[in-house]
């Protein structure tokens, strides 16, 4: 049975219309392909959160290790 008063969100890749449902496996996207699609452009740092970086970089963390004995 279909609740009939779930909401409808726009999927974030593609802007196809899905149902905020709890049988919709891969909401807010539409498929598993644009969840993947999202997923690489945060990968590729195509989507990035404004601001300065925790870390100043990587290697600074790799500098930064004890030597092992």
């Amino acid at each position: 049975m279909r609740d009939k008063t779930a909401i409808t969100v726009a999927c974030p890749s593609c802007k196809k219309p899905v149902r905020w449902a709890a049988e919709q496996t891969f909401k807010p996207f539409c498929s598993q392909r644009c969840k993947l699609i999202d997923l690489g452009d945060w990968a590729t740092e195509a989507h990035k959160i404004p601001g300065e970086p925790a870390l100043a970089s990587f290697e600074s963390i790799i500098d930064e290790r004890p030597e092992k004995c």
